[in-house]
Formats: structure tokens, sequence, C-alpha cells
């Protein structure tokens, strides 16, 4: 027997003892199903969005901070399967959950070439205290994925997070845009060289938390940056 066959039947005895389920509706999924089942997956509220039209990603930063382009992967409601996605990828250690929409995500990008410029791609760091309680940065995989998907690279040291914000999820705009205020620096022990840059991070509500990664970046003099969330929170 060959170590593929072997490892094939191993898996569908831990597929039997422990079977996968859907994050969504928690039914079992079937052999080529991963994270959703079908039914799920249909159901996710995807944005649309493309680097080619504005959308209103673009809308939040106008006057703001000079990016390039912006864009989405879904749309976030307080209640929901996004919000159910989100809540398990940053709190309850299912970082694959990551993986899975940069997986289909960097997909649908790389077939439209929409981002065939970029050149690194760099995800918003937590602070140093929060990566080590949490265990992980709840959007580096997203962020690795696309980045594998565009041929670009990946770079998770460039930015640091200087201020240890609390969560920020049941806060206003302007405590946000206080709190993400001079909150991060560029790592000057790393040679910054690459020009056009994706940076990315899991939910945009009030674009604080971009706006101040974007503004610490385009301190490299020729630096020109787009943006890429998994979910975007819409407005009213």
């Amino acid at each position: 027997m060959t170590p593929k066959r072997l490892a094939k039947i191993i898996n569908e005895i831990n597929t039997i003892l422990l079977p996968r389920v859907c994050f969504g509706c928690n039914t079992q999924l079937f052999t080529e199903e991963h994270i959703l089942c079908a039914v799920c997956r249909h159901d996710v509220p995807l944005t649309d969005h493309n680097y080619l039209v504005e959308n209103e990603v673009d809308r939040i930063f106008y006057g703001r901070v000079p990016i390039k382009k912006a864009a989405s992967f879904v749309f976030f409601s307080k209640n929901g399967l996004i919000k159910n996605l989100l809540h398990w990828l940053k709190y309850k250690n299912q970082e694959q959950i990551g993986g899975f929409f940069g997986d289909w995500c960097g997909t649908l990008i790389k077939e439209r070439g929409e981002l065939a410029h970029i050149e690194a791609v760099i995800p918003v760091p937590l602070h140093s205290k929060k990566l080590k309680k949490r265990g992980y940065n709840q959007v580096a995989l997203f962020a690795r994925t696309i980045a594998e998907h565009l041929g670009a690279t990946y770079c998770d040291d460039w930015l640091i997070k200087v201020k240890n914000t609390k969560t920020q999820t049941k806060k206003g705009r302007q405590w946000r845009w206080e709190s993400s205020k001079d909150a991060f620096r560029l790592n000057h022990s790393k040679n910054c060289t690459f020009k056009q840059i994706l940076l990315v991070d899991d939910v945009i509500t009030t674009g604080a938390t971009i706006e101040s990664c974007a503004q610490t970046l385009l301190q490299q003099q020729g630096m020109e940056v787009s943006v890429l969330s998994i979910a975007i929170v819409p407005e009213g």
C-alpha cells in the first residue's frame, strides 16, 4: 500500500470518528466541502467589489489618506453567518477560516488580474501582548493566502503596533480614530524596498485602523497602498 493511499484511508477513518461539520449550520460536511457546506457557501454575502470600479470602501478613505484602491470580500452584519465565522476566526482558534476566505477571494482576484502589480501583502498587525495572548493574528492566514495567489511577498514584520488598544467592536467613530492615531510605526530594521503594497485587515468599519496603517506605510517615498479586507460593515 502506498503512503498516499494509507493517508487517504486514515483521513476517511478520522472523518467517520470525528465528522467535520459546517461552521454555518452544523451539518456534516461532504468530503469535498471545507468550512462551509454548499448551502451556506451560497448564502455568503459577497460584495462583488473589484479593483476597477469605485465602491463604498473607496469612499471611506476619500480626503483622509491616499489609498490607491480598496475593496472588501463580503458584507458584515450584526447577526448572521459572517459575524459567526469571524467570531470563530478571531476568538475560537479557528485560524483556518482565514485561509478559507483567502483562497476563495484570492482565486477571484487572480482570475480578474486586478492586482497583478502588487509586490507585497501586509496584514494589519496586532500588538505583541495581544498576539501572545491570542496566539495568532486573525488576518495573517487570509493575507498570506492572498499573497500566494498574487505571487507577491508576504511581509508581516514591516509594521509594528505600538499601542495596545482595547477591542473596537462597540466603540464609536471618534473613539476609534483617537485609539488608532499613531498606533503603528515602521520597522526600520527591515529594508522596505517594495513600492506596490496591499494592506489587509479583517473588518473595516470606520476605516480608522487602515488609515493609521496606510499613513505609516506612506512615509516610505514612492510607496502606493491598496487595501483589502475580509468584510465591510455597511453604512446604516
